[in-house]
């Protein structure tokens, strides 16, 4: 199996039970904040993208506070749509605080009303309604993130005031770009981060400058690349992330856009690297942590990446993608029975996933190989035709559904599957091929064989072509 989907939003399947008061605040030294995700209150649900990015980057703000502990931002947005007392989601989320608010954008205004409430008590600490030009946007987060620390009655340090006024951007205009980017590439499927990307191109057509959008689109070029999108390559994903380091190297997206160029060259020692830069930069980054799970699997090294992995999935608890690399790490180490666990409540974040984002083909790819385990292979045989079905271009998506096809005997079609998606994989697939046990049952047909000697061929070919835009990815087969 193919470990190629980060980033994922589904309703979290973490269990809602309360934590006894032993263990109700871990961070006993200093007081701790969850900011749940800002309702949208402009009336139009396209707007939900402005209020999520300003929850985001609140969270990003307290985060720079050194003597404060804030919940990440993963595991806050795993409770939106959901209906639950402050209190019960401070107990929840293990914090001392919780901040509350909405957003209302019309135009060129924009009201932000924030309340900061104490998590035992459920009385309130501090609240404010800030109505506001849109051009004065950046300075209101400053504002609202100052004035929740000196309500915790915080000193800043000198560099922590410098941090917080920190903006890789003052436009305003791509800031709004970056930020509807960024909603797409946090959803699932090829189709999104193809949204992404032109968003994050949008954002960077106003400031060139923007290091954030450019590490935005490193990472949704990496994204395209890894599902063999055909107007994806490598020399772009490379280029983009020297950028945005160029630009920003405190940036912890730049430095994971880094690591996923060095991996899809097999620069492996490179690649885990700059995964562990990016890791000391932001320990709450998923995609880092993920990467870094990728980087240790194809090192072999599969119980240093089975806890890369399951960190991913502790950071973000909505994700089905870290914790299905995980179930398969653990299968291959032989914990059959540990694997069997997990397969069921992946098995539910994969069901929520497709109620969500039904165009999905990912979901149903992993899925169909988590059903074969479970003994459901009728059930798994449709969804590995709706994989393929949803998009004929998501090849890393194909990819999973020949080792579905190999696991059940399937010999034939599994090397039809293969024949398709393969050639548009790119040089680190081809090689990953080699050692993947889920092509055991077809390494003696001919057919298979022919394949592996046509792409050997087509490889030594493109690895010759320096600077094209098929670089690393043969020709065909």
């Amino acid at each position: 199996m193919r470990g190629y989907r980060v980033m994922s939003i589904e309703q979290s399947s973490t269990s809602s039970s309360v934590p006894s008061a032993k263990d109700a605040l871990p961070f006993r030294n200093r007081p701790s904040i969850a900011v749940l995700p800002f309702t949208n209150m402009s009336g139009d649900p396209e707007q939900e993208y402005f209020s999520d990015g300003i929850t985001e980057d609140i969270i990003t703000d307290l985060s720079k506070v050194g003597a404060l502990a804030v919940t990440a931002r993963n595991t806050t947005f795993a409770l939106k749509g959901k209906s639950m007392d402050v209190s019960e989601a401070a107990r929840q989320l293990r914090v001392s605080h919780v901040l509350e608010g909405s957003v209302r954008k019309a135009g060129s205004r924009v009201r932000i009303t924030a309340q900061l409430i104490d998590g035992m008590s459920g009385h309130h600490v501090w609240a404010e309604r800030y109505d506001r030009d849109l051009n004065d946007i950046f300075a209101l987060q400053d504002e609202i993130a100052r004035a929740i620390v000196d309500a915790l009655k915080i000193r800043l340090m000198p560099a922590e005031h410098a941090a917080i006024g920190k903006r890789t951007t003052e436009n305003v205009e791509a800031y709004q770009y970056y930020l509807m980017g960024r909603q797409h590439f946090l959803r699932l499927g090829r189709r999104n981060h193809l949204s992404a990307r032109r968003l994050y191109q949008r954002a960077l057509e106003i400031d060139p400058e923007y290091a954030l959008a450019r590490a935005g689109l490193a990472l949704a070029e990496g994204m395209l690349l890894r599902s063999g999108d055909p107007s994806a390559n490598l020399v772009t994903l490379s280029a983009e992330a020297q950028r945005a380091l160029a630009l920003d190297r405190t940036l912890a997206e730049a430095h994971v856009a880094d690591a996923m160029a060095h991996f899809q060259k097999e620069q492996i020692e490179l690649a885990g690297a700059a995964c562990r830069r990016a890791i000391a930069l932001d320990p709450d980054l998923y995609e880092a942590h993920r990467t870094l799970g990728d980087v240790l699997r194809m090192e072999r090294k599969f119980a240093e990446a089975a806890a890369a992995y399951e960190k991913a999935a502790e950071v973000d608890r909505n994700s089905y993608g870290a914790m299905c690399m995980l179930w398969d790490c653990r299968k291959t180490l032989g914990g059959e029975e540990e694997a069997h666990r997990l397969s069921g409540e992946l098995l539910t974040r994969i069901e929520k996933a497709m109620q969500l984002y039904p165009d999905d083909g990912a979901a149903y790819a992993y899925g169909c190989y988590i059903l074969h385990n479970l003994g459901l292979d009728e059930r798994a045989l449709q969804w590995a035709e709706r994989a393929i079905t949803i998009d004929p271009e998501d090849y890393n998506s194909h990819y999973n559904v020949a080792c579905f096809l190999a696991a059940i005997g399937a010999v034939e079609k599994a090397i039809d599957t293969l024949e398709h998606c393969v050639p548009q994989l790119g040089l680190q697939q081809v090689h990953w091929m080699a050692q993947d046990v889920d092509m055991n049952p077809l390494r003696d047909h001919p057919r298979y064989r022919a394949l592996i000697k046509r792409l050997e061929v087509s490889l030594a070919k493109a690895e010759g072509q320096s600077g094209s835009g098929t670089e690393g990815r043969p020709s065909g087969a």
